[in-house]
Formats: C-alpha cells, sequence, structure tokens
C-alpha cells in the first residue's frame, strides 16, 4: 500500500496567524498518525512563516512512523537534518521568497550540489528524496546522483486532470516506470486531493509514498481530521484489496 505523509505546515500557518499555540502542531503530528497516516512531513522554511525550526525539534519524539523533512539544503537546513536524523529528506529547489514549491530539481545543472548532499545524507544515513518534473533526462540524472527516491511533483497533473485526466498522467506514469528502471523508488506531492489522488494511485506503478497537506487540512474543516486522513487513506488502498 501506499503510505500517506501528512505535511502539517498549515497547521502552523493557522497557529501563528493568531500567535499562541492553538492548533498545537505536536498534537497534530501524534492525532495524524493517530488516525491513520504513516507518516508526517514538514517543510521548515528560513523566515519560519508557518512550521519553525524549533517546531521540527519538538515534533522528533512524538513519531512512531516516519518523518520527512523537506527543504532547500543550504547550511541551515542541513545542520536541522544532522540533528533530528529523520527518516527522509526531501530535497527541494525552493528560493526563500517562495510561497509554496513550484518546480522540480534541474539534476542536469545542479548535478555536483546535489552529489555532495546526498553523500551527506548517506553519510547520516538518512534516506534522501529529490523533489523533481517528470522529465526522463532529469529522472536519469537522479538516479546517477545515488538519491533513493525521486518525489514527482503533481502541480501539472493535478492542473491537467479537471479537463483530461488520461493525458494528464501519462508523464507521470511514463516517469514512474522509468525511475523503477533506475532503481530510484517513487514519491509523490503537490495538489493532490480527494477529487485526483485515486486516479494518480491506481495509474502509477511502484507508488510508494504520497505526501498531502493543504488539502487535507482544507477538507478537515468540514469532515474533521480524523475522518479526512481516514478518506484519504480510502484512496490508497489497492483495488484487490476492498472488501
Amino acid at each position: 500500500m501506499t503510505k500517506l505523509s501528512v505535511n502539517i505546515n498549515k497547521f502552523a500557518t493557522l497557529r501563528n496567524a493568531r500567535g499562541g499555540n492553538n492548533p498545537n502542531v505536536v498534537q497534530a503530528a501524534v492525532d495524524c498518525q493517530r488516525f491513520g497516516a504513516q507518516g508526517i512531513t514538514v517543510h521548515p522554511r528560513p523566515d519560519e512563516r508557518h512550521i519553525t525550526y524549533q517546531d521540527v525539534l519538538d515534533i522528533m519524539p512524538v513519531i512512531t512512523t516516519e518523518y520527512n523533512i523537506e527543504g532547500y539544503p543550504d547550511a541551515r537546513y542541513l545542520e536541522l537534518i544532522s540533528r533530528v536524523k529523520p527518516t527522509q529528506a526531501t530535497l527541494v529547489p525552493d528560493g526563500p521568497d517562495v510561497i509554496t514549491s513550484n518546480a522540480g530539481w534541474d539534476t542536469i545543472n545542479n548535478r555536483e550540489f546535489l552529489e555532495e548532499i546526498i553523500g551527506e545524507l548517506k553519510r547520516l544515513g538518512i534516506r534522501s528524496s529529490i523533489f523533481i518534473d517528470p522529465v526522463p533526462e532529469r529522472i536519469e540524472k537522479a538516479a546517477e546522483i545515488g538519491c533513493d527516491r525521486i518525489e514527482l511533483y503533481t502541480e501539472g497533473y493535478a492542473r491537467a486532470f479537471q479537463h483530461d485526466a488520461q493525458k494528464a498522467i501519462e508523464p507521470y506514469r511514463s516517469a514512474a516506470l522509468l525511475a523503477h528502471e533506475l532503481g530510484l523508488e517513487i514519491n509523490a506531492g503537490h495538489d493532490l486531493d480527494m477529487n485526483n489522488l485515486k486516479y494518480f494511485k491506481h495509474n502509477i506503478p511502484f507508488l510508494a509514498e504520497v505526501s498531502i497537506g493543504h488539502a487535507i487540512v482544507c477538507d478537515a474543516l468540514y469532515f474533521g481530521l480524523e475522518n479526512t486522513v481516514q478518506l484519504y487513506l480510502r484512496q490508497l488502498i489497492e483495488e484487490n484489496a476492498i472488501s
């Protein structure tokens, strides 16, 4: 079964809008795991506009599943990763002024930089994942660089899905097949939601994990957090496993 890692950044966004500690992001991590999520994702940014670096440390002791820390691999991120030693470090190419992730890595022009970072992650015993567009040449370079996984950046799929689902999925399916052939495991994330997740899951082979945050928090406003996590998990069940 494909794992669901819940990105809890938006809980921190809501907390920071008012100050104080409501909602409590540590409790959100505890609850998402208790409700069935198989992982927790955070993305601390330099301006700490949602998850703070202290949040990352505070959440660490309550993780009973997998901890995935996303971020641009600058010195501060790497220091945090070496201190926390999460299950997975997902490298994203976002600059500090980017509102949300909007592109995958150019693994061709950034090869030497990424090789150095991934070598350090291997030394620390941390699984590495590279945020990437479904571009064959970039996936091939990701394999050469030595990362463990790629995370397919799915905004393009999500936008095209409502117009032509089959056309939207084609480059992602091809990317997944290539990645598997090259020995890479496959994650996916960005704009996956209740409407498009099931189709994505059942058309992408070898999908190890999806990371979803914004949509889960939005849906939880209407359905409640526990019910929402369960609804998303149901989208990831294999067809032949449904009774």
